[in-house]
């Protein structure tokens, strides 16, 4: 029998019988409290903070309770299929890193998207690399291995800027190209604001501009002589409201597939199909930027009709195997994991990441083994029901 990634569990169990447990958490309860005592209270509460009162924060972690998965027996699924096409490419999982701009920080010694990147090669794992790292995009994508990158891409004012930084990922070798429409101005963070934590505006996570040639021709010193001005650069040119107009503008950058990160709404998936985009990406940023919104897992079936067959990748709330599985029946090509990689990441730099990602995909694949779903086409919205209201109350 070919190797599934269940048998993660093996490992453990067998570790056990010599005396050896697990040092990392197994569930994300434990994983989140501990990467609290690891990391440095502005970064902790930059990753696990949200907007405003964090009210759909907890909305996109609450949204998976609402369904179930419908177990079916006798199929025989011995050995499943996790693999996925993307683009061209077949990828072993359907899981992917969500774009993390504080990465870098998360890990001990400082270099996250690194360690983020070595992780991702291991596992065969796609990481969608953030505009504001720690290490130059460059750097990030040696650490691929034969594992694709995407580069997540935060659009300046500057339009000379947001081509230079494309190019430099298209030469990099990356695969794609992730716009995110919802951050072009940062949302209401009450953790934040109450310490003052910004911290691109300390000069962190801002590599990629501080290397790049066309913004360091816009300076009167480099940022290595004056950051300070640098880092008032930055904030100039950071956050451009794109609109409808932009479109053929953006398409035009590069022939990698184009990816827009935050449609929610099927007349805007609808709008960027017709734009020529490759994919969807449905995703409130992990309820990181506007309080008060529906729960991306509840706009994913529309945005998955809207789509028409194009690609949709999902983020937002995902905390565990069971949680990809639902995002999956629900029409996900991909689900990206957040903020429990970034705590893995915390606790055991790239080995606790490998941890978390290995851990995911085991609860995955061993759900789809005892519910009888032996590929990843068997979880079709039929294999859900909505749950009672009052399911899972104590």
């Amino acid at each position: 029998m070919s190797a599934q990634f269940g048998d993660f569990q093996n490992e453990i169990y067998f570790s056990a019988l010599f005396g050896t447990l697990p040092t990392l958490p197994m569930a994300f309860a434990e994983l989140e409290r501990r990467a609290e005592s690891a990391l440095p209270p502005s970064v902790w509460s930059y990753v696990a903070g949200g907007a405003g009162d964090e009210f759909t924060q907890r909305a996109n972690v609450r949204a998976f309770a609402q369904w179930g998965l419908v177990p079916r027996m006798l199929v025989g699924a011995a050995q499943r299929d996790l693999t996925v096409e993307l683009f061209g490419l077949t990828l072993p999982s359907p899981l992917f890193l969500s774009p993390i701009g504080v990465i870098g920080l998360c890990a001990q010694d400082g270099h996250g998207d690194l360690a983020t990147a070595r992780a991702a090669a291991r596992l065969g794992v796609p990481m969608v690399a953030s505009t504001l790292s720690v290490d130059p995009l460059e750097e990030v994508a040696k650490g691929f291995g034969d594992t694709p990158g995407f580069f997540q891409l935060y659009t300046p004012t500057d339009r000379e800027l947001a081509e230079s930084l494309v190019r430099r990922a298209e030469a990099a070798g990356f695969k794609g190209i992730v716009v995110t429409l919802d951050t072009w101005v940062t949302g209401w963070r009450p953790r934040d604001l109450s310490t003052g934590n910004f911290p691109q505006l300390r000069g962190h996570c801002l590599a990629n501009y501080f290397t790049d040639p066309v913004f360091r021709s816009r300076l009167a010193k480099t940022p290595e002589e004056d950051q300070g001005a640098a880092v008032t650069a930055w904030t100039r040119i950071f956050g451009n409201p794109l609109t409808w107009a932009d479109l053929d503008w953006l398409r035009s950058l590069t022939s990698l597939p184009l990816i827009l990160k935050g449609l929610c709404h099927p007349e805007d998936v609808r709008r960027a199909r017709d734009g020529g985009i490759d994919a969807v990406y449905c995703s409130n940023h992990g309820g990181r930027q506007a309080n008060g919104g529906l729960p991306a897992l509840d706009a994913l079936p529309e945005v998955v009709a809207a789509a028409e067959g194009l690609p949709v990748l999902f983020d937002s709330g995902v905390r565990s195997g069971a949680d990809v599985a639902k995002a999956l029946a629900l029409g996900a090509t991909a689900v990206g994991v957040g903020r429990p990689y970034a705590y893995g990441l915390a606790l055991g730099g790239t080995d606790g990441l490998v941890h978390v990602l290995r851990s995911l995909l085991a609860e995955l694949d061993l759900i789809m083994a005892v519910d009888g779903y032996p590929t990843l086409a068997d979880l079709v919205p039929d294999a859900l029901r909505r749950l009672s209201p009052t399911v899972g109350e104590s």
